[in-house]
């Protein structure tokens, strides 16, 4: 597997949430619910989107936003319009002063709009938005977090995602045996297309997978992050010095060549651990580390809490 795809691999909605918004002027919502990564699919409209810190970037209809947590960020029909809407984590919607929105029952599955209580309340000059969430932790692994931006706009002209933008929105609306699974395949399906075609641009920064000495690097530690690799190793391997493919990888990927192994294992345990059965032990030794302790040691310090307690919380 190539490391733009393993890369990329890192995003699978487990525990993710597909909507509809309708959205009629004026209106603005602040999102602070601290999701890891938001998609948002403008359907109609021209919305802005603030982030929390950076200017204000109108979008028009089939633009496509990608927002970086666990920072807020808001919607809006005029970055001038105050906050009406606040979306906390649950999601729960709440007034700018905190009281509870009542949610809306009639306006379709999966539907949230803006104090209107029917379908005749929806204006011609309302503004749709498709939103997916990615929400659990291991949905979004760090090594792919770390790579965005915070906002990322991909403009209708791209081009991309358009023909998975109407069917995840078509199956936002369907209500069957088996939709949840259905609208997490497609989101994530959606934001690969996304972010490929933006980590491909030849105007973007990440171009570590295509170069001579930085590539082969990143597919010897991807394909066997559990080997025991030294700088020196490493640098054997592609023929240059270590303090060549140091810099070389350090300028191109944004950390040291051990630095990023360590985040690469980390991560990878971190899915282990949601996903299989296996012993904290047998993990350790899968992504490279000689023991339990060890290993208990490095994901703590990167992560903040015990593997144990990282499994437990998923």
């Amino acid at each position: 597997m190539d490391h733009l795809s393993v890369l990329l691999d890192g995003a699978r909605v487990r525990d993710g949430l597909v909507l509809r918004s309708i959205l009629n002027p004026p209106w603005s919502v602040q999102v602070q619910d601290g999701a890891p990564l938001n998609v948002v699919a403008i359907l109609r409209g021209t919305p802005w989107v603030v982030p929390s810190t950076g200017d204000a970037v109108r979008l028009n209809a089939g633009d496509i936003a990608v927002m970086r947590g666990p920072d807020s960020f808001t919607f809006a029909d005029d970055p001038r319009t105050p906050t009406q809407v606040v979306v906390q984590p649950g999601p729960k919607r709440t007034t700018a002063g905190g009281a509870e929105l009542p949610e809306v029952t009639d306006m379709g599955v999966r539907t949230w709009v803006n104090g209107m209580r029917t379908r005749d309340d929806v204006a011609d000059d309302s503004s749709i938005l498709l939103i997916g969430k990615y929400r659990g932790p291991g949905e979004i692994a760090t090594r792919l977090l770390s790579a965005l931006p915070p906002l990322l706009v991909i403009p209708s002209a791209a081009r991309v995602g358009s023909a998975l933008v109407p069917v995840l929105a078509e199956e936002t609306m369907r209500n069957e045996p088996g939709q949840d699974l259905v609208l997490e395949r497609l989101l994530d399906l959606l934001l690969i297309t996304i972010l490929r075609e933006w980590f491909t641009r030849p105007d973007t920064s990440y171009q570590a997978n295509g170069d001579p000495v930085v590539g082969p690097v990143l597919r010897l530690v991807h394909s066997d992050p559990g080997n025991p690799w030294t700088v020196a190793a490493l640098a054997q391997r592609t023929g240059v010095s270590r303090a060549t493919l140091a810099r070389r990888f350090t300028d191109l990927v944004g950390m040291p060549p051990m630095a990023y192994l360590t985040a690469l294992r980390i991560d990878l345990a971190a899915d282990l651990l949601v996903e299989s059965d296996a012993t904290i032990d047998t993990i350790a030794r899968q992504v490279g580390y000689g023991s339990a302790f060890a290993f208990s040691s490095a994901f703590k310090r990167a992560r903040g809490i015990s593997p144990q307690r990282h499994r437990d919380r998923a």
